[in-house]
């Protein structure tokens, strides 16, 4: 039972998970922000790009399509209870994720974070209020269906543990200028 929500609530997750990952891979290109400030602060930073946010949506609604065509075999081979992904469902945990991580961008800037400085729990869990508030948006049944009260409470404990890893890994690759 225990492997079956927590296969069930990060499959549910890897649309979301991905974009910010292809993001970082797809890098530069022109600033969202086209470098404009607000009390004398960049509203995003140079972090935040059009090409990065294009390239990660898009990576992770393919990733969901991909997912949809391998769910009969993993959903044999580990007998756990998995969501296929409706196209509307994709595009709002991609882009949701893409958007969570853009407002967080513009928090820290209005707190005087600098780009890259730590906050903890927002940097953590961003991505993640974003994907579900816009796959909530966009496909409202198919998210309540998915996201039980077990699954979101697998979800709020596993991405803190697993984008820790990851930007960790991405930091030793020379991929991330620091390991947060």
């Amino acid at each position: 039972m225990i492997v079956s929500l927590v296969a069930g609530a990060l499959w549910a997750m890897l649309p979301a998970y991905v974009p910010n990952n292809a993001a970082v891979l797809a890098g530069g290109g022109r600033p969202i922000d086209g470098g404009r400030t607000l009390g004398g602060r960049r509203l995003l930073g140079d972090g935040k790009t059009w090409r990065g946010t294009a390239v990660g949506t898009l990576v992770g609604v393919a990733l969901a399509v991909a997912l949809n065509a391998l769910h009969p075999t993993v959903v044999a081979a580990l007998g756990a209870d998995l969501p296929t992904f409706p196209l509307r469902a994709a595009v709002g945990l991609a882009l949701g994720a893409m958007l969570g991580d853009i407002g967080a961008s513009f928090l820290k800037r209005r707190l005087g974070r600098q780009r890259g400085a730590a906050v903890p729990g927002l940097d953590q869990l961003d991505f993640v209020v974003g994907a579900l508030a816009l796959a909530a948006l966009l496909a409202p049944a198919w998210t309540v269906a998915t996201f039980s009260l077990p699954r979101l409470a697998v979800v709020v404990v596993a991405t803190p543990l697993l984008h820790l890893t990851t930007n960790a890994g991405a930091y030793l690759l020379g991929l991330k200028a620091e390991p947060w």
